[in-house]
């Protein structure tokens, strides 16, 4: 079953809960209009990765949202986010720990012979496409420029 395929039943079931799915009713009819967009923006049909990519672009939207909303006091609005985010989680792939990222850093420094700051778009370069739903990219950034001594 696609990821796609997934989203549409899980979307059913949700109509059928009514009150108790509503909030996850409207993440996913949310997610399916954004795949669609994108879908349409480029003229082809998704495969899995591709909905990962916007999956992944939801999250992180709503991860900067969040941000913003604690800064202005706004429990009620923060404390949704979370809640529509926890629904996006079960559709990314398992989220890589911190340890797991530094290690991966590890490996793609030694890889691509990174010595300094100033080889961080080398290593951002090879690392995203391990990183792509996996990981905060803010997350990834800051423990590329701690090990490269930026």
């Amino acid at each position: 079953m696609t990821l796609k395929d997934r989203l549409v039943e899980d979307m059913k079931v949700a109509m059928k809960a009514k009150e108790e799915g509503k909030v996850r009713l409207s993440v996913i009819r949310m997610v399916r209009a954004a795949i669609k967009n994108a879908e349409i923006d480029k003229k082809i049909e998704f495969n899995d990765d591709q909905v990962i990519e916007v999956l992944a672009r939801e999250m992180k939207q709503r991860r900067d949202a969040l941000e913003e909303f604690k800064k202005a006091d706004r429990p009620e609005t923060v404390k949704a986010l979370e809640g529509e985010m926890v629904i996006l989680m079960d559709y990314l792939p398992q989220q890589l720990s911190e340890g797991e990222i530094r290690q991966l850093v590890q490996e793609i420094i030694a890889t691509v012979g990174a010595q300094g700051p100033k080889d961080l778009g080398k290593v951002m370069g090879a690392l995203s496409p391990k990183t792509k739903g996996r990981a905060d990219g803010k997350l990834v950034n800051l423990i590329v420029r701690e090990m490269l001594g930026a």
